[in-house]
């Protein structure tokens, strides 16, 4: 069985603000609080979707630029599967760590 914090008396106070949670006027005031937050929260999601889609509107894309071509993956692949180099030479020789997705 679970038991919540109040049903154990436990309240949150702050005390340079005079807030005690263990009253109905610090309850209401945390409640307040609580909610402000989860408003700013939600209206900074909604503004970033709103930017992210303007710029899908004007043709960006999003994230990280690829180091790798199609071209230049499928030639590390056909020389690590012809067993020339290992995978570590592959990445120096493309000027790429060996971490770098494909």
């Amino acid at each position: 069985m679970r038991l919540e914090l109040t049903d154990r008396g436990a309240a949150f106070r702050i005390l340079n603000l005079g807030i005690d949670t263990s009253t109905p006027s610090g309850r209401l005031i945390y409640s307040i609080i609580a909610s402000v937050a989860q408003m700013e929260r939600e209206l900074l999601i909604e503004r970033t979707n709103s930017g992210l889609a303007a710029s899908r509107a004007r043709g960006r894309k999003g994230g990280r630029k690829r180091e790798f071509s199609p071209n230049a993956v499928r030639t590390a692949q056909e020389r690590y599967d012809q067993g020339e180099l290992s995978v570590a030479e592959i990445a120096r020789l493309a000027g790429v760590s060996r971490q770098t997705p494909s």
